[in-house]
């Protein structure tokens, strides 16, 4: 058997996830906790980051870094009250440094907080009425679902099992409580935790919920995605896909990203058992010892996706159901007002990079606040980083559409489709990951590209664009039709090739290459596009009709239906 991870011990010895945090926290002689305690914080929703830009200086003033902390709140189905918005709108204001920013999971970061600060900031959330638990670290990570409640219904019924697998297969740990709500100090052994272990998972697990034809929280990204079979206006069940992956690591052929395959179907009423077994079965066979293998995609793909289902079929004590029909058309959010089947209004907005800042003319973060101080219903965060205003009464419209016109949230009206369908994770200055920038290139190399698609006539065609300042992929860039994922600061490799429907993976195009090589490359291509594309033909199917991209390979994966 493989000797353990470093983090295998640490996660045995923590005492369910306590460490020595406590003291960190009480230490005023730093502004950082212990690198071990770094890694137990992640389980209550917080990394240690610092501020790369300053770190030189800092060094050169015989300073510590600028250390700071993020925290991520776990918000399934990324719905938000307008009480809890206004509160987490003014932690934004008065304990981070950069606004609010939504994540590609469908939920809130602050970035900068201090480390006096952060207690009382998590003590604020859960006053709230939610929480950071294990929005990071190696459990069941934030559920996401599709927001758009147009099929009422249905919807409904979906995010309550976004909510019920979320709150149900959370940790149990009281060490949480103890540490940011004045719980009560566990005296003598940890208390047990039923479906992780002392040792919790061997990484990150992510579950997500797609309802057809959207396939906008890009479920074959998931560890565990869900298909959500509608008949007849209700929802019947689920066709179930395992092992989706986004991270990798350059110059190490043994990672890559990955699709998710569906193996069966399982009604409401066995989603639950079904989703836990899962969970559990990569608790038991994923790889322990080298941290790079540990995610599900790396166990289905060392055990055989037929052993493991037929563990699973064992483990729940009857078999899955074919799976049944669906089709994805779609995965980039519906910008503007519809209607849902109910009569009310959902207004989709766009933020660029998820970011609630104030910027000159663009007061978004202001504009988000006097929204939740008038909107009678509820706010939903989408996977692409935007907002919906959603369950609007019709006579609350107007009043909707002058606050967000009077603070620059309107954008999306007049903005290109590439833009609108852009992602780009935060990397610098305060990722430790980062390679390259991307939150804060992103402006600057959509303004080029959108100069060449004007030229070529191409600016209402919808291009999927993805920027990550590493291979990690947060921001889900081997799904976009174009990304960029970092390599070292100004060098990136273009992947191309993805489909508009989040079902085929991108391949490298040009590696490790310049801002000039890329828009070179890119140019190119969008001549031959805007010249020989047939009617409605994406820009990565294109690609691959004429003959520029190979046609995928079956390895490592292929959506399965």
């Amino acid at each position: 058997m493989p000797a353990l991870s470093e983090l295998e011990h640490l996660k045995d010895n923590s005492r369910q996830l306590r460490g020595s945090i406590a003291d960190g926290l009480a230490d005023p002689v730093t502004g950082a906790i212990a690198e071990a305690d770094t890694k137990l914080l992640k389980f209550h929703g917080s990394y240690q980051q610092d501020d790369r830009d300053l770190r030189d200086e800092r060094r050169r003033q015989k300073l510590e870094p600028l250390y700071s902390f993020m925290l991520r709140a776990r918000l399934p189905g990324g719905v938000v009250t307008p009480a809890q918005w206004l509160v987490f709108d003014r932690l934004a204001r008065d304990c981070a440094s950069s606004g609010l920013r939504i994540t590609t999971r469908q939920t809130f970061q602050w970035h900068g907080i201090l480390k006096h600060d952060l207690k009382p900031t998590i003590a604020a959330i859960n006053h709230a009425m939610a929480s950071t638990i294990a929005a990071c670290g190696d459990v069941l990570r934030n559920v996401v679902s599709t927001p758009l409640p147009v099929q009422s219904a249905a919807h409904a019924e979906a995010y309550a099992w976004a909510a019920k697998l979320s709150e149900e297969l959370a940790p149990k740990t009281t060490a949480y409580h103890e540490l940011w709500l004045d719980g009560e100090k566990l005296v003598g052994e940890p208390e047990p935790e039923p479906l992780y272990g002392r040792t919790y998972l061997p990484r990150k697990f992510k579950i997500g919920l797609a309802i057809p034809p959207l396939n906008d929280i890009d479920v074959f990204a998931q560890d565990l995605g869900l298909i959500a079979i509608a008949e007849d206006g209700r929802l019947a069940g689920f066709n179930l896909a395992v092992g989706g992956g986004m991270g990798a690591t350059h110059g190490d052929p043994t990672t890559y990203p990955r699709l998710a395959e569906v193996i069966g179907f399982v009604t409401p009423e066995q989603l639950r058992d079904a989703a836990e077994q899962i969970i559990a079965i990569q608790r038991d066979w994923g790889d322990r010892g080298e941290r790079r293998h540990a995610r599900l995609k790396y166990t289905l793909d060392r055990r055989g996706t037929d052993a493991f289902k037929t563990e699973l079929e064992q483990r729940l004590g009857f078999a899955l159901q074919p799976a049944r029909p669906y089709r994805f058309e779609h995965n980039g959010d519906r910008y503007g007002w519809l209607e849902g089947e109910d009569g009310r209004w959902h207004l989709t907005l766009h933020i660029e990079s998820g970011r609630l800042v104030d910027r000159d003319e663009h007061r978004l973060l202001t504009g988000m606040r006097e929204l939740a101080n008038v909107h009678t219903g509820d706010f939903r965060l989408t996977c692409n980083q935007n907002v919906i205003v959603a369950n609007v009464d019709a006579t609350d419209r107007e009043r909707i559409d002058a606050i967000v016109a009077a603070h620059g949230l309107d954008d999306y009206r007049q903005q290109s489709a590439i833009r609108r369908h852009a992602i780009a994770c935060v990397a610098l200055p305060t990722c430790g990951l980062a390679m390259a920038e991307s939150e804060r290139y992103l402006p600057t190399i959509l303004d080029k590209l959108e100069a060449q698609l004007g030229r070529h006539g191409l600016l209402d065609a919808p291009i999927l664009l993805r920027l990550s300042g590493c291979p990690n992929g947060c921001s889900r860039p081997y799904l976009g039709e174009i990304a960029l994922v970092g390599r070292a600061p100004g060098r990136y490799d273009l992947r191309l090739g993805a489909d508009f429907a989040g079902q085929r993976l991108n391949r490298p195009y040009r590696e490790n290459v310049d801002e000039a090589a890329i828009l070179d490359a890119l140019d190119a291509l969008f001549a031959r596009y805007a010249a020989e594309r047939v009617q409605d033909e994406g820009f990565g199917d294109f690609l691959l009709r004429s003959g520029v991209l190979a046609p995928p390979r079956r390895i490592p994966a292929e959506v399965v239906a």
